[in-house]
């Protein structure tokens, strides 16, 4: 099961020469039934694993993601809310190679409507086998949400990934879900310091994991990842590549890491599976999209190493 307390309306252009105070014309931009956890859950579906969607949606953007999902047979369960779904912008610049997102706040949900989807969240985990909870929280949400669903999860022996930023992600980590996905920027954030090298970065994921958090997985881009646990560390090493949309690898990443879990896969096959995930999504024009033949096809591409021999 996903869960998306923020999803949006996707909208992604690309702009070639983007510059900051221009205008642009474009094409038509690519719309997708957006927020990090509706990315994780299209790919969980690309893998041909079986996911139930929910989360907080409403007003008319709301109804236009609802029919998305149903045109590609995306099981959902959300709760319903009075305010406006938000609609984010992505302005994609192939030649500089960067990628420009403006994206709204979203709705204020009020105390009626958390209480409603706590009582809604608690009944739909009754029949979950993981949990994956993703992306901010809008407004009206406490930020302790993430950590009472961490707390929930636990207590029916789920295991719940967590992928998310700033207040939400500190309050979290209190509810100790299984594994958390920060990237180099969230991780040092929540340390509030400079991570300037791999051992500085190794530190701070091991101070996560003593909080009662399984596994840190550290994305690091183009650079692969490195997967902190209680027990091991390991580092992922990805090959170049020919990158056409990078938004929604970390997404496919976190789905790959949770179908390799479903799997029974091993942990150093699981990173494998998870970054070849993320890499199959950057080669796609799509946001939040693999072919599980290319997924297969990259997992042998993937270098992993152990780091913490001899530590």
């Amino acid at each position: 099961m996903t869960v998306t307390l923020n999803p949006a309306i996707d909208v992604s252009y690309h702009v070639q020469h983007f510059q900051i105070g221009h205008g642009h014309r474009v094409e038509n931009g690519n719309k997708t039934a957006g927020g990090k956890g509706l990315n994780v859950s299209r790919v969980l579906q690309q893998l041909n694993s079986e996911v139930l969607c929910t989360g907080l949606l409403g007003g008319s953007t709301g109804t236009w993601i609802k029919n998305q999902l149903d045109s590609v047979n995306l099981m959902h369960d959300f709760l319903e809310i009075t305010g406006e779904t938000r609609t984010c912008l992505a302005m994609l610049d192939p030649i500089a190679g960067t990628q420009t997102e403006l994206m709204e706040r979203g709705p204020t949900i009020s105390k009626e409507e958390v209480e409603r989807f706590r009582d809604h969240f608690k009944h739909l985990c009754q029949k979950a086998n993981i949990v994956i909870a993703s992306g901010s929280m809008p407004k009206g949400m406490p930020s302790p949400f993430y950590q009472e669903m961490g707390e929930i999860t636990r207590e029916l022996h789920i295991p719940f990934l967590l992928d998310t930023s700033g207040n939400a992600l500190t309050e979290g980590i209190e509810g100790r879900p299984f594994l958390i996905k920060p990237n180099e920027m969230e991780l040092r954030a929540y340390v509030g310091r400079e991570l300037s090298n791999e051992e500085e970065m190794l530190e701070a994921a091991k101070i996560i994991c003593n909080k009662g958090v399984q596994y840190v997985l550290l994305s690091l881009g183009s650079k692969g990842a490195i997967l902190v646990g209680q027990e091991n560390i390991l580092k992922a090493e990805i090959p170049e590549m020919e990158v056409k949309n990078p938004v929604g690898s970390g997404d496919s990443m976190l789905a790959g890491m949770a179908y390799a879990l479903q799997q029974g896969f091993s942990i150093s096959k699981s990173l494998a599976f998870a970054c070849a995930c993320g890499m199959a999504n950057a080669v796609e024009e799509q946001t939040g999209y693999v072919e599980k033949v290319v997924v297969e096809k990259l997992v042998p591409q993937v270098k992993v190493t152990p780091l913490n021999e001899g530590r």
